[in-house]
This record gives structure tokens, sequence and C-alpha cells, in this order.
């Protein structure tokens, strides 16, 4: 899943299942020799959702999505890039409009692209990191022909037989580098000179935490953005551990992984610090809230990602507060009733509840006859901050209805509106999120600015301007689309 900028959520699955429940518009039809199940295909592996109308329109993606990778350019296209089979070059560009389709590029990829990861880069570039094979990265769009460029890290990190670095999460520092993670280590990658800048201590216990033990990692939010030195801190949560693919294969599925680590990326001798989850799990998604905290939603308790592989459904969400005691940082929340399993996915919106759907953890679809059926539903969570008991201090903001256009390191008003004489001005803040492109438990690009703020002044009834800063380089926030809230 994807969030688009007009807040359209595109959402995909692989081709080469059969045909699905939705026909494809005006009656057309795709015609795919290599397709191994069916040929000719009637039918819709993509929508378009408009979450606020509670809509969707069937959308034609030609060639075979399956484990490929994403993100949002600064113009707000969606560029989606590799896949399976045949589809492992192509790239995909959607643009948010109400006529748009996919539009495909053959042979757009230097090299197949097969769980790989993708960022935005500060001049507006995505670098699409590793994939099925592939220890190298390349940028798209191309400024030459070829670019692949070597990463021997990610050669480092493969396991025969497992590869267990599929997925790489990757990080734009603060500095301009990248953090990368594979299996159990990180180095902090010079891109522009191919340079490893920083080699991070192996994660405790050596656990492998990417593709296929998926584990789930996020930057932290990134706040104090005006001081010289701002702070960036990656944490890594769940997985399976080692041996658990290979024990799945035989039928006999090992406990998750409870433990996260955390980790200051620009500290001169940095360490990672453990943490004990409530709960342990595996394949679940790790998503950034407006107000700084951290859900962990989906997945398992016992054994890994792969076709019927993982078992013991997780339905009980957890929200992790970065700012507490290391010790009262988790709270375990309401429960869901709706296994999400392999393939599953969760997306913030813009009135800050977070989208989940998915879980298939079959080869084809699967509805009868299985312990966790192919899961067609959307569900939302609603966070506590949007219970009915808080409507009255919750921020309504009045203008500008976009700040589309707006220039780092500069001063911007926001307008707002609290229906409250119990406003606390010190505590209102200005916070900007870069949307995900969000599969097998990572979401790519996924980034979240506390911007606080500078001044908070009552400008009549209810009526309150909020003053805050906008980051001050590309660095620290990559230029194209965020959503912007005000937290009190």
């Amino acid at each position: 899943m994807q969030l688009l900028k007009n807040d359209h959520v595109i959402m995909f699955d692989r081709t080469d299942f059969g045909p699905s429940n939705l026909s494809l518009p005006n009656g057309k039809c795709l015609n795919d020799p290599t397709d191994t199940v069916l040929q000719v295909n009637c039918t819709a592996h993509s929508v378009e959702y408009d979450v606020f109308a509670n809509k969707f329109l069937a959308l034609t993606v030609q060639t075979d999505v399956w484990c490929s990778s994403g993100a949002i350019m600064p113009d707000g296209n969606l560029f989606q890039t590799g896949g399976f089979n045949y589809s492992e070059r192509r790239v995909r560009v959607f643009s948010p409009c109400r006529t748009c389709d996919w539009n495909e590029i053959p042979n757009e990829l230097t090299v197949k692209r097969w769980y790989a990861s993708n960022h935005i880069l500060p001049d507006g570039r995505q670098i699409i990191v590793g994939g099925r094979g592939q220890f190298n990265y390349e940028f798209i769009p191309k400024n030459i022909v070829a670019n692949k460029t070597n990463l021997p890290f990610l050669s480092k990190t493969s396991d025969k037989g497992i590869e267990n670095n599929l997925y790489p999460f990757v990080f734009l520092n603060i500095d301009g580098n990248l953090f990368i993670f594979a299996n159990n280590r990180a180095i902090l990658f010079d891109y522009v000179n191919n340079i490893v800048v920083k080699k991070y201590p192996m994660i405790f216990g050596g656990e492998p935490q990417s593709y296929p033990s998926t584990g789930s990692a996020i930057l932290l939010p990134l706040k104090n953005l005006k001081a010289a030195a701002i702070e960036a801190e990656v944490l890594v949560c769940g997985g399976a551990s080692k041996g658990s693919y290979l024990q799945s294969l035989k039928g006999i599925f090992m406990a998750a992984l409870d433990t996260c680590a955390r980790i200051k990326i620009i500290d001169l001798n940095p360490e990672w610090v453990m943490e004990t989850m409530p709960l342990a799990r595996v394949m679940g998604d790790m998503i950034l809230l407006p107000n700084g905290n951290v859900l962990l939603i989906n997945g398992a308790s016992s054994g890994t990602a792969g076709w019927e592989q993982g078992q013991d459904p997780v339905l009980s969400l957890v929200l992790y507060r970065p700012d507490n005691n290391i010790r009262s940082r988790f709270e375990v929340q309401n429960p869901t009733i709706i296994p999400r399993m392999y393939h599953s996915t969760a997306a913030l919106l813009r009135d800050g509840r977070v989208l989940v759907g998915g879980s298939n953890p079959h080869a084809f679809y699967n509805f009868i006859g299985v312990p966790f059926l192919t899961e067609l539903s959307l569900e939302a969570f609603l966070s506590a901050y949007l219970d009915a008991k808080f409507a009255n201090l919750r921020p309504t903001i009045i203008t500008p209805k976009s700040m589309s256009g707006i220039r780092y390191h500069k001063k911007y008003t926001i307008q707002v509106a609290i229906n409250s004489n119990k406003v606390d001005e010190s505590s209102m803040s200005v916070t900007m999120f870069a949307p995900a492109f969000n599969t097998h438990s990572f979401s790519m690009n996924q980034r979240l600015l506390i911007l606080g703020n500078d001044k908070v002044t009552k400008v009549g009834n209810s009526m309150y301007n909020v003053e805050a800063t906008t980051p001050r380089s590309g660095n620290v926030a990559p230029s194209g689309f965020y959503l912007l809230f005000v937290v009190h």
C-alpha cells in the first residue's frame, strides 16, 4: 500500500494467482502468454482506494508486482520497481489523477530487482538497494544508461540457503548518508562516493531481522531540528530467530523474537540497547503516529515469512512511546479479530487512523480449508488520540488549506481551532510525516519530523496561530509529499 497526495491509497497484489474478484474496467483484458496460471486475464490486481468516500477503482497493473518495492517521488508520482519473473526490471509509474492508470517502462532497471528496498534521496532520485541475488544498488530516474554499483556489504550478510538479508532496512541519515541494515548488521553508507563511513556492531545475540526472518524497523521521529547536532535513532523489532526458516519448511514453528534493538546512529561509538516487547512478533509492521509514538501491528508469534510458514497470529497491537523510560515504553492496545499474517500491510492516513489490510500466507488465493484464509477486508486502527473524549481538545487546521511549495528553514504559521478552555499552548506541536510504501513488514521512506512550535498565539475565540520552522535541509527532510499535523 501507498498513500497518495490526493488521499487515495494504491494497493496491488501479484498477478499470477489467477482471476481476482474485480473485473478490469470497460471490458479490458490482459493477454500474457508467460503467465503460468491464466494467460488471458480480465480481472484487476491493483486498486485505487478513496479512503474518505470508501470507494475503489480497478487499475490495470500489467506485470507481476510480487515482492516489489517503491516510493513517492517529489512530484507526487508513485515509482514502483521490480517484481517477479519477467517483471524484475520493470518500473511502473502511477500519477494521482481522475483518469490515470499504471504506466509501465520495460527494462528501466539495470538489473533484476526482487525483494529490494527503495529510498528517496535529497536530490529527488530514488536509490534501490539489493534484492535477491543482487549485491548492489542503482538509481531512478536514470542519469546514465547503466548505473549499477556493487555493495559488498550485501553479499557478506547473505546466509547461504536462507538469504536473511532481503528487503534491507534503509534510512536517510541527517548527514546525507544511508543507514543500511541487513540480516543482523548495519553500515552507514556514502552512496555518492561508494564508501562505508561506519560499521555498526552486530545486533546483540546475532539474530537475523530482515526478510525472511522479517522483523520490522523504523527511523524514530527526528526532533530538536534547530540543534546543531540532530539525534537520529533506529529501532528494529521482532523477527524470527536463527533456524526458524529451515525448521518452518519441516512444519516446526519456532517462537518469534520478543526483542527490540535501538541504536543512535550518529554516535561516535554507537551500541545497541535491547528492550523486551510484551508480545513476540514476526511479520509485524511498525507505523509512526503523528504524535511521535510507534504502532506495532500485524504478524505472528511463531514461524517465519513464507507459504504456510507462520503460526499463532498476534491479534493485539502494541504502542511504543520512544520518549518514555526504557521500562515503560510499551503499552498493549485493543486487539483485532482478524489475523494479519504474511503479506499484510498498514498505512497512516491524514485523519490519524491507520489503515490495515491484507494477509495471504498461501500460494494462490485460498478461502476454505486452511487456518488463515486469504483476507480481503480492510479495517482501521484508531489510536487513543481519536477518542471522543478528546474531541474538544483536538486541533482542527483552518489555514492554510495546503502548504504546497514550502521551503527549507522558513517559519510558517498554521491557524487551528480548539473548542476548549483547557488549551495547553506549551504542549502544541507541529509534525510532518512522509507517507511510506509498505510491504513485507517494512515501510520504505517512512519519516516523522517533529517541528514543535516557535510560538502559539490566541487570535480569537477558540482560534490559535501556531508558528513553526521547517527542517533545514533535504538531508533532514527530502523534498516531496508530507502530511502536516498539529498535535495538542
